[in-house]
């Protein structure tokens, strides 16, 4: 295998203020050093109400609390070529609960993750445990940055062992300093300086040395507390400086206000590294012993500064064999105690700076780099690509309808209500008016074409489309209205289940894909109206219909518990049924076959895929093999089960009516069982199915217009069928939409501000 060449980093990135923030923006610019040819481009977290100046190499911004971000930040790096993914995880930085907002852009990655875990606690909440859990199950390899983290992914989160790197937190190269040359540069000579850096936050446990200061003062006349760091931004945002003045007043009321000096900036890293070498002492007083990683320690250690800190995880790992010193959690007399005799003793101080910087050598980042690179490697050489794209590309040829969508006809259908159902030929035909079918399946179209970011269909038009469904619902009623006259009455007060199905459908697709943000909340809102409602539906169609709707709106909205309630009814409906009706070497859900039959496998794959339920997905594939056999011909064609035989109880298929719905359902279904299974028979599958359209059926007639992109109704015993109606020609358009995303040539890859665009 060639090494990495492209690596894309998530997590926050410099000028944010904070840990991830550095250390994602360092380790990214040590692995892009000349000596490993790779570079380096990062998605960055933002905090929903902050913008901040990035440079050139962060392509995407992710706004933590916007779901949509995260979906578009997986379809940037699954079309970007890259090579792996780093993903910097930590509970609090990404959106929704306890971060779960992650796991939606992780779903929908096809490039191996390596996952660096900043936070690993030993007694997580349910929902804390539930997030790493699957944070850990859909990356590649972790990394733990401590032996400490790795037993606790081990024993508490059920990793296994030999998917865990530790690799230690890294640090500049600097050359072993003598502190008076860099007090001498910053105007501190003569003090002793003891050093405390990072964002100022109340766990940091600062009180505890100041309240030490008199003690150390005692013994060292001359010692300065120096605290470097701004207030943490989210503090600030809720209370101001408030807790930094009480700090400066608490220093104040003990008489060592001269004594302690705040300076309240975020330092850039030079400045930094000046002040960590004029230090004589730096301490970390955290108050919490669950501190997996410190920055601020690993920088300090590892440029040999003399070390007193409390006894949390990382100080426990690095400060062993005499390289530092441990007190206890909030104590001042010790911490007083084991400051101050360090101050007095210049040969004990050495000794312990000489120690630490020593054992910090194998922290400096371009080893650290190296050691990230070889754990990529590790990750793409035991990495499965699951999804169709990353596949098939320049491998499949490409049949010769698959030359671009062409939507004369579909516009020809439209007006500024919706699409008519039917067409005479291919003039729209008013009489028959509009339904939701037609519509929610334009509004899928739209959701297609836009997920890869095709254009074709107007904004306005895919207005229409929602605002059709949106007329649609009937809240008296918690359904979906069907059928509506060409003088826009409705006809009904309501539709089928499997309208009602086929809608919600479309408006989860519309939810996760549609171009338009305001357009996707309105999508998310009315499904998660009228998802209930399926609940007292029987009609096993309808229920595949909405778990494919579920599908993407889960990605949307994971948080709703609503919805992955219902997503495990639904499916176990159609498990139930399978298992009931199964016998021998037959495998469907019902005695007969119907219409859309494919999409009943294709949920149960699809609700697999997402939910990680391999009895779903072996159920969908296995359902959906005994049904190729059913629509395959003599010459091993594509033949769809014809609806004059529509649930005959133990007959073969009849072999006519054929209508393009069949093909379609196939179609995805194959797509979905390839992305699951990466058998590359599923693909071929779904070609067969796609060449129905174009000549490939029992007739040899193609019913597609490949200029206008109109397709005829079906094929009769005799004939096709010459009308053109909304249903005939949405199926073969989403046909060649799916089809072409799955099998297209590569893009050239984009420059990040190519990339910057298109966000």
């Amino acid at each position: 295998m060639t090494p990495a060449k492209r690596i894309a980093f998530i997590g926050n990135s410099l000028p944010r203020q904070c840990g991830i923030a550095t250390f994602t923006s360092d380790l990214s610019q040590a692995m892009s050093e000349p000596v490993h040819h790779t570079t380096t481009s990062i998605i960055a977290i933002n905090d929903d109400d902050q913008q901040y100046l990035y440079p050139d190499n962060v392509i995407f911004e992710i706004r933590e609390g916007e779901v949509e971000d995260y979906v578009t930040a997986a379809r940037i790096l699954n079309e970007g070529r890259f090579d792996a993914v780093s993903l910097q995880h930590e509970f609090g930085i990404f959106g929704g609960p306890d971060g779960e907002f992650i796991i939606t852009l992780l779903s929908q990655l096809r490039i191996p993750v390596v996952t660096t875990c900043h936070t690993i606690l030993a007694e997580p909440t349910p929902s804390q445990h539930r997030v790493l859990q699957r944070v850990a199950a859909k990356s590649s390899r972790l990394v733990a940055m401590s032996e400490k983290g790795r037993g606790l992914l081990e024993e508490v989160y059920g990793v296994d062992p030999a998917k865990i790197d530790v690799i230690a937190h890294g640090i500049p190269d600097r050359a072993f300093h003598d502190p008076a040359t860099a007090k001498e540069k910053r105007g501190y000579q003569g003090r002793s300086i003891i050093l405390t850096f990072g964002l100022l936050s109340p766990n940091k446990g600062i009180e505890v040395v100041i309240d030490a200061m008199p003690a150390i003062l005692e013994q060292s006349p001359e010692a300065l507390y120096i605290v470097l760091g701004a207030t943490h931004p989210n503090l600030l945002r809720q209370e101001g400086e408030a807790y930094r003045e009480s700090l400066a007043a608490r220093a104040e009321h003990l008489g060592v206000g001269s004594s302690v000096v705040f300076l309240n900036r975020f330092v850039d890293q030079a400045t930094l590294l000046d002040f960590i070498a004029l230090c004589d002492v730096y301490v970390t007083p955290y108050l919490d012993e669950a501190q997996m990683t410190s920055g601020t320690l690993a920088y300090s250690f590892g440029m040999g500064s003399a070390v007193v800190s409390t006894p949390y995880w990382h100080a426990l790992d690095l400060l062993k064999e005499d390289r530092g010193l441990l007190v206890p959690f909030g104590d001042a007399a010790a911490t007083g105690k084991a400051i101050a005799s360090l101050l007095g003793d210049d040969e004990a101080r050495l000794a312990i700076r000489r120690h630490a910087y020593e054992a910090g050598r194998s922290m400096i980042w371009p080893y650290v780099a190296a050691l990230y690179l070889k754990s990529i490697d590790k990750a793409r050489s035991a990495y499965r690509p699951r999804l169709v794209s990353d596949l098939v590309a320049l491998r499949i040829k490409q049949p010769p309808q698959r030359t671009g969508l062409k939507l004369g006809h579909f516009q020809t259908m439209c007006d500024d209500t919706g699409i008519f159902q039917h067409a005479v030929y291919s003039v729209p035909d008013r009489s028959h008016g509009y339904c939701v079918d037609d519509n929610a399946r334009a509004l899928l179209l739209a959701s297609h074409l836009s997920a890869v970011g095709e254009t074709g269909i107007s904004d306005r038009m895919t207005a229409s489309f929602a605002a059709f469904v949106e007329h649609a619902w009937n809240p008296d009623r918690g359904r979906f209205r069907n059928f509506m006259s060409y003088d826009r009455r409705w006809l009904e007060e309501q539709g089928s289940e499997d309208s009602h199905g086929r809608t919600l459908w479309a408006l989860g697709a519309c939810a996760l894909s549609d171009s338009d943000a305001p357009r996707r909340r309105w999508a998310g809102a009315l499904f998660a109206r009228a998802m209930s409602a399926t609940l007292d539906f029987s009609s096993p169609r309808a229920w595949a219909f909405t778990l494919l709707g579920l599908d993407a709106y889960c990605r949307v909205h994971p948080e709703d518990k609503r919805g992955r309630i219902l997503r495990m009814q639904l499916a176990e409906r159609l498990m139930d049924l399978e298992r009931r009706v199964s016998n021998g070497s037959r495998h469907w859900f019902e005695e007969g076959l119907s219409y859309e039959n494919a999409r009943l496998s294709q949920a149960l794959i699809t609700t697999g895929l997402s939910t990680d339920t391999r009895e779903y997905l072996e159920t969908g594939l296995k359902t959906l093999r005994w049904l190729m056999t059913q629509q395959t011909g003599e010459n091993g064609q594509f033949r769809p089960v014809g609806t004059e035989g529509f649930l005959e109880v133990g007959q073969k298929p009849k072999l006519f009516d054929q209508q393009p719905v069949e093909a379609t359902a196939t179609v995805s279904a194959c797509l979905s069982a390839y992305a699951g299974t990466a058998d590359k028979s599923w693909f071929e599958a779904a070609m067969r199915s796609f060449n129905w359209f174009t000549g490939s059926n029992d007739h040899g007639i193609s019913l597609v217009d490949p200029e206008t992109g109109s397709c005829r109704d079906g094929l009769h015993p005799d004939r096709a069928n010459e009308n053109r109606g909304a249903e005939s020609v949405l199926c073969y358009l989403i046909s060649c939409a799916e089809i072409g995303r799955a099998s297209r040539i590569e893009r050239p890859v984009l420059q990040p501000a190519e990339y910057r665009q298109l966000s």
